[in-house]
């Protein structure tokens, strides 16, 4: 068992991201993690991610607020607006952006794959 207390939790940060403090849970820097690796960031409203996209498949489960979420994939374009214990699939190759639309902190659990 590999446990890794929140304040322990390191801090990241990630080319495009801005209005937001993210912190690796499991895998990475945090730990051991042979298939995938867990973070957890708080967008402040108006924070998010410009549009990118990885090879990568990534989950994301809201547990605060709200996140506005923009995937296009083969020139079809989507956009969903996610509350609490909502989950939205990102898969590999499909761009994604996130935003904070509402007035206080979201709070989002993201499960990426190792790349």
């Amino acid at each position: 068992m590999h446990v890794v207390p929140f304040a322990q939790a390191p801090r990241y940060e990630a080319p495009g991201h801005h209005g937001m403090e993210m912190r690796r849970l499991q895998g990475r820097e945090a730990g051991p993690g042979d298939s995938a690796w867990i973070g957890l960031s708080t967008l402040q409203p108006g924070g998010g991610t410009t549009a990118s996209a990885s090879g990568a498949e990534k989950f994301y489960v809201v547990l605060e607020g709200r996140l506005e979420v923009t995937a296009a994939l083969d020139g079809a374009t989507q956009v969903a607006e996610l509350g609490p214990l909502d989950a939205c699939r990102i898969a590999p190759g499909e761009s994604r952006a996130l935003r904070n639309p509402g007035p206080g902190p979201c709070r989002v659990l993201l499960v990426m794959a190792n790349a």
